[in-house]
């Protein structure tokens, strides 16, 4: 089942490309994960018992909607462009189904991250800066909420991955191979671990 079959099924619509370019440096440019890799993703990794996935830089909400579709996982999608998070709240609206997902309109570094967000998913959607200012929010909930956290990322940079592995106590688990050959390095899924503290 191509992309487009897949969001009709789920009524949706999560295509197409960002038209213009964003207002800050530290935000990337809007590109979509196929399905088929996501399903690749939620196949080696499942979310399963209780908790919420977070996107950061969700776009339209694709990997809500699917991780919804899929186990009927909660979800927040973090979107800083206006006329993406528009096009995500169009899709709630026509999403089959009665979801407990909800779309923010704001900057990464500013969500408040919740007690029960378990799951974070990063598609290289900011800077550097950004996204250790991220994990750092994160890392601070769990001092005050423990549980165990999984950063999911993909086309992540060097930087991200130095980052966690250097920097903090989170653990990498391994990469997920995408369904499809690729030459470039950084085109994978990999996943990262913080056990739940005592």
């Amino acid at each position: 089942m191509n992309d487009q079959q897949m969001d009709r099924q789920l009524n949706i619509q999560t295509g197409g490309e960002q038209m213009g370019f964003n207002a800050s440096m530290h935000e990337h440019r809007f590109e979509v994960t196929p399905y088929a890799w996501l399903a690749r993703l939620f196949r080696a990794h499942p979310l399963k018992g209780s908790g919420r996935l977070v996107d950061f830089g969700s776009g339209k909400g694709r990997l809500n909607f699917l991780a919804h579709h899929l186990f009927g996982t909660p979800s927040a999608g973090v979107e800083v462009d206006p006329s993406l998070h528009e096009a995500s709240l169009r899709n709630l609206k026509n999403y089959k189904g009665n979801p407990d997902i909800e779309f923010i309109n704001g900057y990464a570094q500013n969500y408040e991250v919740q007690p029960e967000d378990r799951w974070f998913y990063f598609f290289n959607p900011f800077s550097d800066p950004v996204f250790m200012t991220v994990i750092d929010r994160i890392l601070a909930s769990v001092a005050e909420h423990p549980r165990e956290i999984v950063v999911m990322l993909f086309y992540p940079s060097v930087e991200y991955t130095d980052f966690l592995e250097r920097r903090t106590a989170f653990e990498w688990t391994g990469d997920i191979e995408l369904p499809v050959e690729t030459e470039d390095p950084r085109e994978r899924f990999l996943i990262y671990r913080l056990p739940k503290w005592d």
